[in-house]
């Protein structure tokens, strides 16, 4: 009990900072009217997975109440950068990496782990501009790396899918949905095999002064457990500059609509800090 009581209050605590770390560095950060246009239209471009910017987003993320007993906990950083490739005047390749790095404790009973995850590498072929009725579309490969660090950590398979991305950015607004399917085909014998879904509808409003305020979900179908893993993310975001570095900087909370059987469950946080290298 006295576990639970301590993780919660670390969770509060945590969140307090975030949220003061926000406020604090965009107080900081001055605004200016001839620079506001350039703001808003980085902004609407992170709201874009295809979008032909540089980024490298650090995503903290914290949940809670893993495993029967609902005693476990876990705090990630995802390492996502997004790096697009001009093919010719008509394609841009658009590569996405997700790199976890973990640390975790209770969410197997009785253990604790830290250390890297396995990567999942996408890449989007898709049109340099969008079609004549303003949409925007990518599709390629997904593949699954089994470089986690521990067995706990990774799934010891290699796996591979489809993946695409569809949105339409109208005004301040920015919706759409993107998708990926990986199965595994290699890897160590005595390990479940993969065979997932990941569906990631998204909507964003983002402000003539670079806020964004974005609600998703980043839900999981394992067909193998049938099961589904649904977290509702709701996050703020603003766009800064630190000298020349363009920067966006957020936080937001998530809810757990749906959750396998050891978790998570309630609610947990993000945080993200993204730097920007325009071209």
């Amino acid at each position: 009990m006295e576990s639970k009581i301590s993780t919660r209050r670390v969770a509060r605590t945590a969140s307090l900072v975030v949220w003061t770390s926000v406020i604090f560095v965009v107080g900081l950060v001055p605004s200016h009217s001839s620079r506001a246009a350039d703001d808003e239209d980085l902004a609407k471009q992170l709201s874009n997975p295809v979008a032909a910017l540089i980024s490298v987003p650090f995503q903290f993320n914290w949940d809670d109440n893993y495993g029967q007993d609902q005693n476990g906990h876990k705090f990630y950083l995802n390492f996502q950068p997004v790096v697009p490739i001009t093919l010719n005047p008509e394609w841009n390749l658009i590569s996405r990496t997700i790199l976890p790095i973990v640390d975790q404790h209770g969410v197997v009973a009785g253990t604790s782990q830290s250390g890297n995850g396995d990567v999942v590498q996408s890449f989007f072929f898709s049109p340099a501009k969008p079609t004549a009725n303003g949409l925007i579309w990518g599709v390629g490969p997904v593949l699954l790396l089994p470089t986690g660090s521990d067995d706990l950590l990774s799934a010891r398979k290699w796996g591979a899918g489809p993946t695409g991305v569809v949105l339409k950015q109208e005004g301040p607004w920015t919706y759409g949905a993107l998708a990926n399917h990986i199965w595994s085909y290699a890897g160590e014998h005595d390990r479940a095999y993969v065979n997932t879904t990941f569906l990631q509808p998204f909507l964003s409003y983002t402000t003539q002064n670079a806020w964004t305020f974005t609600i998703n979900t980043e839900s999981t179908y394992d067909w193998r457990a049938q099961q589904w893993s649904v977290p509702i993310n709701g996050m703020i975001a603003k766009l800064l500059k630190l000298g020349d570095q363009p920067l966006q900087i957020g936080g937001g909370v998530r809810y757990w609509a749906d959750h396998p059987d050891n978790g998570p469950r309630g609610w947990g946080f993000r945080f993200v800090v993204t730097l920007l290298f325009p071209k």
